[in-house]
This record gives structure tokens, C-alpha cells and sequence, in this order.
């Protein structure tokens, strides 16, 4: 059997064996999702526009789905739907590595799409939709159409390998691994419950305009994330932080860019203390 027959026939019956299990979220199929136990699909949470969707099987069959559990911070989510005899996704035994061939099927748009790649990086980094750095993610080549934000990714039987989640670039999609510290993640949403990360409620610029308006008012330039606002009733107003002070630490993490606090945060659970080094004008806090 020549090598292309072979990938052929993998691709084949990935497509009979997954369909059932890829559905398509959102009236117009603005996303993908997946079976990940009976009553349960798992999708990208930016994939929701409210705590219900509509949730497509290849079958056209459609349902509504309600949120059960999430981790909005982690850009994912599980809803209750009723999933017929639609098998879940099981996950696979290994780790993924450059090289490695994998395998997606998508139903975005309404189309279902079975594609294939290779893995060309791993534990890649990536912002999520609410700022915070997903780390240890996997960069792949198999095509990705409109609509394939949340599909699997497969190995060659099958199993789940990861959850197509960022586009960095044309021909390249970010997966987040399935491995057993997201499983154990997916058990906990799938039984309802919801991650809630640590956050400030503060609008931030980086250190480099906040030293290039220090200087144009005749400050001291400093390092640190310029507060262009803060959000009423949030842990920042609490605190005392207002609008034009400058974050130069945040526990003991130097500031310089947002990415230094959002990984700060992403360490926290509620609740907790955070302490923050605060300039306001020429004077810390």
C-alpha cells in the first residue's frame, strides 16, 4: 500500500468514525465543538455570544445548548446538550512532538472538514480573549477554514490530541494539549464547574508609552504599565489604584509589559492577596 493510499484511507475513517462527535456551535456555525461525554460538548469559549447556543450534529440535527462549566481565562467551555448516541472523543495516550502528523475535523460553517498537517512547535504561548498567556501549546499545519476555532486534534486512530483554539498566522493554528492537567481541567467544567481567574479591573499601556508621557509632562521616566482606567467596584478601585498611576511590581514580578501581570494573575485563585508597587507622580505608593 503506498503511502498516500494509507493517508487516504486514515483520513477516511477518521471522517465516518468523528463526524457524529464535531458539531457545529452557533446559529450560522461561527465555531466548532465536540462530544466529550454524553451530554457534554466541548468548545472555545469565544465561540459563545451568551450562556446558550446552537449546537449542529452531522446529522442537522439542532439543539440548544446551555453552558455547564468553563474557563472563560482559558478560553474554554463545556455545555449541556442532548447528544443522542453521538460517541464521545477519547483522549490519546501520547504527547505530541515536531514532526508528528495530526489530524482535525471541523464543522464550522456548516461544513464538516477533515484536514491533516504536521506539528512544526510545542509549548508555544498565545493571549487569550481575556489577556491572560495560554502556555504550552502546540503549533500545526493541517488547514483550518472559517469556523474551526474548538475543533479536535487528532493522531491517526483517532484519539484527542489537543483543542484547535488560536490562528497566529496563515497556514498555522495553535492547539491547547490535551494533556492530563486540561483533562483533569474539562472533568471538573464537565461537572459543572467554572474557573473564574484573578483579575484587577484596570486598563493598562505598556512601559513604553508610559515612559513617553512621563517625559512629556515632566516626570522621571520609570518602568512599569501605565492605568488608563479602572473599572468600578474592582479589586483596583478597592485598593486605591486610580487612573494615571503607574504598576511597576506585582508581588515580586517587575512590570514591563501586560503580559508580566496577567501571568502574575494567572497564578492566583480566589480568593487571594496580590501586593502591587504603585508610582503615582513621583511618588511610590
Amino acid at each position: 500500500m503506498s503511502a498516500l493510499t494509507e493517508l487516504s484511507d486514515i483520513l477516511r475513517q477518521l471522517s465516518q468514525h468523528t463526524d457524529p462527535a464535531v458539531v457545529s456551535i452557533g446559529r450560522h456555525g461561527r465555531g466548532t465543538g465536540f462530544v466529550i461525554a454524553a451530554g457534554k460538548v466541548l468548545t472555545n469559549a469565544h465561540n459563545l455570544r451568551d450562556r446558550t447556543t446552537s449546537v449542529t450534529f452531522a446529522d442537522g440535527r439542532a439543539e440548544q445548548g446551555r453552558v455547564a462549566g468553563g474557563d472563560l481565562g482559558g478560553d474554554l467551555v463545556v455545555l449541556d446538550v442532548d447528544t443522542g448516541d453521538a460517541a464521545p472523543l477519547a483522549f490519546a495516550d501520547d504527547e505530541t512532538a515536531p514532526g508528528d502528523f495530526v489530524f482535525t475535523v471541523a464543522a464550522g460553517r456548516g461544513h464538516h472538514r477533515t484536514t491533516w498537517g504536521q506539528v512544526t512547535a510545542v509549548r508555544q504561548r498565545f493571549h487569550g480573549p481575556r489577556g491572560r498567556t495560554i502556555e504550552g501549546a502546540f503549533e500545526h499545519t493541517a488547514p483550518a477554514a472559517p469556523g474551526s476555532s474548538g475543533s479536535p486534534v487528532l493522531d491517526g486512530q483517532g484519539h484527542l490530541l489537543g483543542i484547535n483554539t488560536h490562528r497566529p498566522a496563515a497556514g498555522f493554528y495553535l492547539a491547547r494539549p490535551a494533556e492530563q492537567t486540561l483533562r483533569d481541567r474539562i472533568a471538573r467544567m464537565t461537572a459543572g464547574e467554572r474557573f473564574e481567574a484573578v483579575r484587577l479591573g484596570v486598563a493598562l499601556a505598556p512601559s513604553e508609552v508610559a515612559q513617553r508621557l512621563r517625559k512629556s509632562v515632566g516626570l522621571p521616566e520609570r518602568s512599569g504599565l501605565l492605568v488608563r482606567g479602572v473599572e468600578d467596584d474592582s479589586p483596583a478601585a478597592h485598593a486605591g489604584v486610580a487612573e494615571g498611576d503607574l504598576l511597576v511590581r506585582a508581588g515580586d514580578r517587575e512590570l514591563t509589559r501586560p503580559a508580566d501581570l496577567f501571568e502574575v494573575l494567572s497564578t492566583l485563585t480566589p480568593p487571594s492577596e496580590l501586593e502591587l508597587g504603585v508610582v503615582r507622580g513621583n511618588d511610590d505608593l
